[in-house]
Order: C-alpha cells, then structure tokens, then sequence
C-alpha cells in the first residue's frame, strides 16, 4: 500500500516535474537563439589496453529529465514546447544486460524510440543541428555528428543556476535517497561497535542500502582510528586494527539518480574524543539553524568556523580566545574544509560559485578558499551541514613550525591524534518558514 501511494505521488510530481524543466529549457535556449538542446547520457568507455569498460557513469543533465541512470548512448531532444523525444538504446546484445522497453511513470511523458545500433543514432536526431546545441561530455561525437554548438556557457549557466532550486519530485526522490543511506548508516554503526574491520563494515551498509559499490553516489568513505583523519579516505582495509578506537562513515545512497550524503562519526568507548563528537554534533545543528532564506551559505560557513574555535579553546586544545583563533587562522588546522555544498543530481552539485543564471561568478572569499557554495540560502535549495575537527598530521607539523605553535597544547593534541577526526553532516531541506533535516528525521 505504501508503494502504491508513493507512486501515485511519483506520477504526479513528475508531470510537473516534466512542466518546470521545459520552462527552463525554453528560456535557456531563447537566450542561445536555438531551436532545442540534444542531452547525450554518455557512452561506455574501455579501460586502456583492455576490452572491459568502466563503470557507467550518466551525464547529469540527461537523469534531470528521467530516472534512467544506466544506459548509455540515449538520446534526449527537447525545446521547451513539444513532448520530449527520447532515444532509447536497446541493442541485440547477448553479452550484456539489455533494458526493458521503458513502461515505467516516467514513460509517457516522451516520444520514444528504440535504437538498436549506437551509431545509428543520426538519423533519429534533427536533420539541421545547427540551430541545436549538444549537452554532454563526448565532444568528438558531437563533431562527427555535425553539432557546432557544444555545451554553450549561456545556456549551461541558466540550467546550473536553476538546478538548485528543487520540483517537489525531487524533494521526494532524495527524501528517498535519505531513507535507504539511514538504514544502511545503521547497519554500519552496529559493525563497528561489533569490532569489525572497515571492509566488513562498508559490505554491511552496502547490504542493509542494497546497493552495490558502483550505485552509491560516491565512493563510501569508511574509516577507522587514524584513517578518519584523511578527508577523502577510499581505502578499506580488509583486517580489522589491534583497537577500535574512533569511527568516521562518509556514505550515501542513490534514488533515481539524486544522492544522500550522510556523515556520522562515534567512538568507541566514552572520553574526550567522545565528548567533541558530541560538541561537533551540537554544532551541525547549530549550522542547520542558521539555514535561513536572504542568509548568505558564507555566512552558515562563518558560524561554523567560529564554532570550531570555541570548541577547540574549550576542549583545551588550543590556549587562546576563540576569536583570537579565527583571527589567527589556526581553526584551519583542526578544521581545513567548507562546512557543506548543493546536493541534488550530483552529490557535489553544479551552481555553488555564481551570483545569477547568467554565471556571473561568486567566489569564495580568500580566507575561506575551499568553499563550494558561495550563494544566498533560498526556499527548494538543499545543502549539506558539514563541519569537522580533524588531528592531521601534515597540517599540524606546518602549525607546529609556525609562530603559533605556542598556542597550542600539544600534549592534548598528541593524545587525540589516534583518534583522526570527527565529521557530522546531515543533508536539509530550506523551505520558506522551517529547514527539513532530512537525515535527522530519520532518526539518524
């Protein structure tokens, strides 16, 4: 009965769905003065000096328009006025899985046709491409195709700008997407309080998400004791460690093509390390708060710097105000990243950096370089929280060289360094009296 209803609530939300991505396609290309766009969704690509392919990785502009997220060498024409004509390929293949001619709620919203040869695509595409534009990765396709005008600024600026403003179907669908990462979230808390090693633990989330390595959104970050120091950690080690100590999860899960982004961090038994997860905890409300409509995210980032600040002094790790330390720049150290991004189609998505749908640029500001959101929090924008305090090695041998180094309690910073680092993200809905924390709500 639930799944009935949810796709009902599909149907409906995706028909306008379908409404605002032609509003947006008309105006962009009447800027361009063209007739239409052709979204390729990509093609298959070998790994060098061998006959086996990369995973499949779809062009995001293509699942903005349906949730077909693995098959390549579609085609998809639009214009803003007529129903979309979608170019479906479904080769005679024995060698490889062949989709099932579409039928789904998302089917009779395009004028399909099948194509069984990839490279007979031409003749299915308009007979003038000059007054369309291609969108996709695969230039030297586009030329050979007699395309000319390929992925246009004017036209990608407006599309960008406007994917962060969300239609109610995709509210839904991350929403969706929240769902499976909590209960996989979950499974991999109860892992590692059952000491298991990191390559158990990312099998067990992605068991409880059913969903494989090449589904997820990005490449799971699992990671044990020291690891959860390293930002960007894609390692797991199949042996468990000698102790378990800390435990950082970076992972999310995928709904029809959008992406969760979920991070939790825990300890394993009670103690200071504990005690700033739980601060670091407090503060991702406290940014999820600060989430209002005419608030700029520099601001958001601004308050979760300073948060660090005051968890730093008070967890004696630094011996200095904590004004003094945002001043000084030291909170950069413990805390080196931006405290979230747009999350949408792309887990890092596109529109961060510009003021207006014509791209007129918005930079991050230069004491703050690693931002990847610089725009004004609206209504239907959706963001992660992200803020962290990490104990690196590489940054805290530069402060320990610096003038600085005499603010900091090394002793306290030596003691927690096997510990790595705390992350808490949640991913949030702005609406325009209230922010929907989708993660939280779900009790994660």
């Amino acid at each position: 009965m639930k799944q009935e209803r949810q796709q009902k609530s599909f149907v409906t939300s995706y028909a306008e769905h379908i409404k605002t991505l032609q509003a947006r396609t008309l105006e962009a290309i009447q800027r361009e003065s063209i007739d239409g766009i052709i979204i390729h969704s990509g093609q298959a690509k070998h790994q060098f000096l061998d006959d086996n392919h990369y995973p499949f990785k779809v062009n995001p502009q293509f699942k903005a328009w349906l949730p077909v997220i693995d098959n390549p060498n579609c085609w998809l024409i639009v214009d803003g006025i007529n129903k979309p004509k979608l170019i479906f390929y479904r080769p005679v293949d024995f060698w490889h899985w062949v989709p099932e001619e579409p039928s789904d709620f998302w089917a009779e919203h395009f004028d399909i046709i099948l194509l069984k040869q990839a490279n007979r695509v031409e003749k299915h595409l308009p007979y003038d491409r000059s007054k369309y534009a291609y969108i996709g990765e695969y230039i030297e396709v586009a030329k050979a195709l007699g395309f000319d005008l390929v992925n246009p600024d004017r036209v990608l600026h407006y599309l960008h700008y406007h994917r962060a403003y969300k239609t109610d179907y995709e509210l839904d669908c991350m929403r969706q997407a929240n769902a499976i990462a909590a209960r996989a979230h979950f499974a991999a808390k109860e892992a590692f309080y059952a000491r298991a090693s990191e390559f158990e633990i990312n099998q067990a989330y992605l068991l409880a998400a059913k969903q494989g390595d090449n589904d997820m959104p990005y490449n799971n970050i699992v990671a044990l004791n020291k690891h959860t120091s390293i930002l960007h950690y894609m390692r797991v080690d199949t042996s468990a460690p000698s102790k378990h100590l800390s435990f950082l999860i970076d992972a999310g899960a995928s709904f029809h093509g959008y992406a969760a982004d979920i991070t939790r961090t825990y300890a394993y038994e009670q103690g200071e390390f504990a005690e700033l997860i739980q601060q670091v905890d407090a503060l991702t409300l406290k940014c999820v708060d600060a989430l209002k409509p005419n608030v700029s995210y520099v601001d958001v980032h601004r308050t979760a710097y300073a948060g660090v600040a005051e968890i730093l002094t008070h967890a004696g790790i630094l011996n200095m105000h904590p004004e003094d330390a945002v001043d000084a720049k030291i909170v950069s150290t413990f805390f080196p990243h931006g405290t979230g991004h747009f999350l949408g189609l792309q887990v890092h998505d596109v529109g961060g950096h510009v003021n207006d749908d014509r791209g007129t640029p918005l930079p991050a500001p230069e004491d703050h370089p690693f931002l990847r959101c610089t725009r004004t929090v609206e209504p239907r924008q959706i963001f992660t929280i992200e803020p962290g305090l990490y104990f690196i090695d590489s940054l805290l041998a530069e402060l320990k060289s610096s003038e600085h180094s005499k603010y900091v309690n090394w002793d306290v910073v030596d003691k927690l360094r096997p510990y790595g680092g705390i992350r808490i993200e949640d991913d949030v809905i702005v609406h325009k009296d209230r922010n929907e924390n989708m993660t939280r709500d779900l009790g994660v």
